[in-house]
């Protein structure tokens, strides 16, 4: 081979095990494809992100919940954590397993599948070098090659070691201190579990409340919620990240002259999409800032080229991917009755404790866009299951409209959070009024989702007599 001399040529180029690994279904069982993966079969989230996390969170959960129970007149404590035992339960029992036998299903078992195990690249249109010694081309290609963890520079040339959501959930043992630059929800998150299994947490934002961008409200219950658990270093910008002075851990200064240490650095600065590393101009494929620019169909620039997930898509969030992806399948295979992506309410959930649930607009959004709005903060605590909880803090906060009695943004901290949204996100995509979903349907008396009850019974509609 020489130049881009086309080794071989493909019916559908697929780059990425993500999400885009669900594209051959039986009904790509005619056409010839080739996978091109750099890294492990499953993508960010079965690896590195959603399901390995969620795995530490539940036992962080529980551990949390021991050793607070005292508030029920319950004497429980938390005894230490099994770390290697959770890690091996995760992942050489379930997450690794089942990369490896995703792997070994397309490169083994689909005969119309070959696997290419190398960087791709495109060397022009429709035509990848994957990164193994062979150029292959397609009459299709979908780009889901996601994203990577964003490592500011003061951190990369500090030159000390430290941790990412890539490195973080496979060492050997927890630190006894760990300081995480970043107040998102990669932040968040670990913050919980570390915490909650013994560690002393230090989180650095430059924003002056956790998870900026939640709604106002959550952002500064969730706040201070977790004040009393983690040492908050808000609204500063590290100046300088060095090791300590006895060459271990990290050490980050401000520009007040405070400092914070510990005996390891997470960074959880957020993700970049990877649309840099593809040379997607050589394949004549538009950028959109730092992601693949596609249409409403999932398109991008060039012809034949299709791209979803965290790489194209400004939702880095899993069940976005998945979406997008059964509308790109319907796509390939229908051409003639194209299907196009449906982002008008995109629910996320942070897996912390509290645990956090949103979907649609801030309070601020809507009334920055001019909206008649009416908003209602319902306490936990103000319905029977709260009382029985005791929980310290809990909130479902409602945005809707006046004019059309539709929900505009739907926000949940506490308990459950993840599980309590749901039905409002179902309300808000299929048009459901307040009070329809107040008044329409039986609430089941007395569990926890009469605090969504009682938030939309709050909501004010004086001309509907609601």
């Amino acid at each position: 081979m020489s130049g881009n001399t086309v080794d071989e040529h493909f019916d559908v180029i697929i780059i990425g095990t993500g999400s885009g690994n669900s594209l051959p279904s039986e009904d790509f069982a005619d056409k010839k494809i080739a996978i091109c993966e750099e890294w492990t079969f499953g993508g960010t989230c079965l690896n590195r992100g959603c399901i390995p996390t969620k795995m530490f969170v539940y036992p962080a959960d529980q551990a949390e919940a021991a050793a607070t129970n005292s508030r029920l007149g319950i004497d429980t404590h938390f005894g230490g954590a099994k770390w290697s035992e959770i890690v091996d339960r995760i992942f050489s029992q379930r997450v690794d397993k089942i990369a490896e036998g995703g792997e070994n299903y397309r490169r083994n078992e689909c005969d119309n599948i070959t696997v290419y195990d190398g960087h791709a690249r495109f060397v022009g249109p429709r035509t990848i070098d994957t990164g193994t010694g062979s150029t292959i081309s397609a009459d299709t290609i979908l780009i889901a090659a996601g994203a990577r963890v964003a490592v500011p520079h003061i951190v990369t040339d500090s030159g000390i070691d430290y941790h990412t959501s890539d490195t973080i959930m496979r060492i050997p043992e927890p630190p006894k201190s760990l300081v995480i630059l970043g107040s998102g929800y990669i932040a968040a998150e670990f913050a919980h579990v570390f915490s909650a299994f013994g560690t002393t947490v230090s989180v650095i934002g430059r924003s002056e409340h956790l998870l900026k961008h939640t709604d106002t409200t959550i952002s500064e219950a969730f706040t201070e919620a977790v004040s009393d658990k983690w040492d908050l270093h808000l609204g500063k910008t590290p100046q300088q990240i060095s090791a300590r002075t006895d060459g271990t851990g990290a050490r980050v200064e401000f520009a007040d002259g405070t400092f914070v240490e510990g005996d390891m650095l997470l960074v959880a600065t957020g993700r970049t999409p990877n649309a840099d590393l593809l040379d997607a101009k050589a394949g004549g494929i538009e950028l959109d800032g730092n992601r693949v620019r596609v249409d409403e169909f999932g398109r991008t620039s060039a012809d034949g080229v299709w791209a979803i997930g965290d790489i194209s898509s400004p939702y880095q969030l899993k069940h976005v991917a998945n979406h997008e992806l059964r509308v790109v399948q319907h796509n390939l295979l229908h051409p003639e009755d194209l299907r196009s992506f449906n982002h008008d309410v995109v629910p996320y959930a942070v897996f912390s404790s509290p645990q956090i649930a949103g979907a649609g607009m801030t309070e601020i959004e809507a009334r920055d866009a001019g909206l008649d709005i009416t908003v209602k903060v319902q306490q936990y605590s103000d319905v029977a299951y709260g009382w029985a909880m005791v929980e310290p803090v809990g909130i479902v906060k409602l945005i809707a409209d006046r004019t059309t009695g539709r929900i505009l943004g739907s926000h949940v901290l506490g308990h459950e959070a993840s599980i309590l949204i749901q039905p409002l996100v179902q309300a808000m995509t299929f048009g459901l009024t307040v009070q329809d979903m107040a008044r329409g349907q039986y609430w089941i008396h007395p569990a926890l989702t009469e605090v969504v009850e009682n938030a939309l019974l709050g909501l004010d509609f004086p001309d509907r007599g609601f």
